[in-house]
């Protein structure tokens, strides 16, 4: 999330010849520089960092006062904010052949491709596991991650390769995480972020990090149940905030933001918090994905069913009275059954038109029959009209922006975390919540 970070500055400097780093994380943010961890972030140029660029490559350097130590920079591009990636940089400088020096793994496979790879030299002391500041959820420049971070480790004195974190699923092909690990974490080794929102130091060494700045918020989402997010590579402008789960409209005009999983059976459910409203018009609901050109408002479109802040609902065919109104400070939930083609929506925890998600083909209440046989998401499109439009997404996580829900309501499934109840049937558009 935007401005949070943790921190730890070691005691003691020890092994900057050998260790490893190892992280889950799901990105919300393309086009920009968004970093992953710094250490020397009080020695000038002495620095180890690891971070995104502008290009949605991976970096990882080493540099020492003016002179770089190495240098590497994947060809590759990380533009899928639906996934979880895991990356490990493994080092060790005593190797005799450069390229065995650094090793960089992305979910499981060692990376080989690199626009620049410039290796350090034997025997080299990097500026890692040294006592200068080091920072996790940020880099160089105020540089900050935008996304999500699981299961992060810190390991001095050991070369470790992907291997020791993670496996690849016999059935599936997949690569899924090892949430206990067998490794060694030397000195200033440390295991964050296992389990909660927490810098505690899960490792026997106590190294704990304490948050830095911003607010550190527990997500639901996780390798092992990816949850829906916003799509920040949809044809809108680039305005994901909070891990994917805000929409901030200062774009002048009308944009738009999509799940990043979409759905065409079963029954689901959302919530939007209207944080600002202030002018302009907002609206929430579903757009079919081969639509996404119609971007600027999501019922332009034949198949975008859509209710507005001024109590109507709309699509490109209709547009006729519905619910109430609402505004900033109220909840809008989203109830969509692709069983029965139907769509609900609901204000403050009570259903509009006194409709009943769970009165199947009968539809009593629903807001729309939907076109079968299309793969849709659940979207919010907004346009500012000169002031800041803000909409946070619940779909799922138990968080609204950095605001945890504030008494959950029910959930049959299992899956997930509502402000409100939600309805029989439906559960949250997860991975997990694909195969019930």
């Amino acid at each position: 999330m935007a401005n949070t970070y943790l921190t730890r500055t070691p005691s003691s400097t020890t092994n900057r010849k050998t260790f490893t780093i190892s992280m889950w994380l799901k990105r919300s943010k393309l086009g920009a520089t968004t970093g992953i961890t710094l250490q020397g972030v009080n020695s000038g140029n002495d620095d180890f960092a690891i971070y995104f660029g502008s290009a949605d490559d991976l970096q990882t350097f080493s540099w020492s006062g003016s002179s770089e130590q190495f240098t590497l920079t994947t060809n590759r591009k990380f533009r899928d904010v639906s996934a979880w990636y895991h990356i490990v940089v493994s080092v060790d400088t005593t190797q005799g052949t450069a390229a065995d020096r650094v090793k960089l793994y992305i979910n499981g496979v060692q990376e080989t491709s690199f626009a620049t790879a410039n290796y350090p030299s034997q025997n080299a002391d990097l500026e890692y596991n040294d006592t200068s500041a080091l920072w996790v959820g940020r880099s160089y420049g105020g540089h900050y991650f935008e996304g999500a971070i699981s299961h992060y480790h810190s390991i001095d004195g050991t070369a470790y390769d992907a291997s020791a974190f993670g496996s690849t699923d016999a059935t599936t092909g997949e690569w899924k995480i090892n949430t206990s690990p067998s490794v060694t974490y030397g000195t200033n080794g440390f295991f964050i972020l296992k389990d909660t929102n927490s810098g505690t130091d899960q490792s026997p060494n106590s190294n704990n990090l304490t948050v830095g700045g911003g607010t550190l918020t527990k997500t639901e989402d996780s390798p092992s149940n990816v949850f829906a997010t916003l799509n920040a590579i949809t044809p809108s402008s680039n305005n994901n905030r909070a891990g994917g789960t805000r929409h901030f409209n200062n774009s002048g005009t009308y944009d738009m933001r999509h799940s990043t999983l979409a759905v065409s059976k079963g029954k689901w459910y959302a919530e939007f918090y209207m944080a600002d409203m202030t002018g302009g018009f907002t609206q929430v609901g579903i757009q079919d994905t081969t639509q996404f050109n119609d971007y600027s408002f999501m019922t332009n479109s034949s198949r975008g069913y859509g209710y507005l802040k001024d109590g109507t609902k709309r699509n490109a065919s209709s547009i006729s009275s519905y619910g109430d109104t609402f505004t900033s400070g109220d909840y809008i939930g989203v109830a969509v059954d692709l069983d029965n083609n139907k769509i609900y929506f609901s204000k403050n925890g009570v259903w509009q038109n006194s409709g009943d998600p769970t009165s199947g083909a009968t539809g009593t209440g629903s807001a729309f029959d939907i076109a079968d046989g299309y793969d849709y998401c659940i979207a919010t499109s907004s346009n500012d009209a000169g002031t800041d439009q803000i909409t946070d997404v619940n779909f799922g996580n138990g968080y609204f922006n950095v605001n945890a829900v504030s008494s959950a309501g029910t959930n049959a499934s299992g899956n997930g975390i509502f402000e409100y109840d939600v309805p029989t049937g439906y559960t949250a558009l997860s991975t997990k919540g694909l195969n019930l």
